[in-house]
């Protein structure tokens, strides 16, 4: 059964731009993983992955996830469940590729800006030396549990 997200929850991960995806081995041990966003519906979330390894392996054994997502400012979260779907590189949509490229350079960007501002002009950019995504990854969302303290 599918969970669909609100306005507010996809508003507040758009801000935070990745998320931490939690799957499991065939051993039944936790993998968590940060990936980033490339698309939000009410009903799902996909997901660049830039290595094809842990993640990747695990979701062709079992395709249960949970991503996390936070924005400690604000202490609010949530946790989605749900069934993921590997696309693998040749069927992802140019679009999604062209949004993940978009989204990168806004990230160096930012960090260009801020590192000035810092005076650290010649900090190192990790984003800069991102490979192309490997796969995408599509979740069905089946439960939302918001992480927020109660009362």
């Amino acid at each position: 059964m599918k969970a669909a997200l609100s306005n507010s929850i996809i508003s507040l991960m758009k801000k935070q731009g990745f998320v931490i995806v939690s799957s499991l081995d065939s051993k039944g041990k936790i993998h968590c993983s940060a990936k980033g966003i490339v698309g939000i519906e009410p009903e799902k979330v996909f997901l660049i992955d830039l290595y094809k390894a842990r993640t990747y392996n695990n979701l062709l054994n079992n395709p249960i996830v949970t991503i996390c997502f936070v924005d400690e400012h604000r202490f609010t979260g949530y946790a989605l469940q749900g069934k993921a779907k590997i696309v693998e590189k040749e069927k992802i949509k140019e679009n999604i590729i062209a949004e993940w490229e978009d989204k990168v350079l806004q990230r160096i960007s930012q960090r260009v800006v801020k590192n000035l501002h810092q005076g650290r002009a010649g900090e190192h950019h990790p984003e800069a030396s991102f490979p192309h995504p490997k796969y995408l990854i599509e979740i069905d969302i089946e439960k939302i549990i918001d992480l927020a303290p109660s009362g």
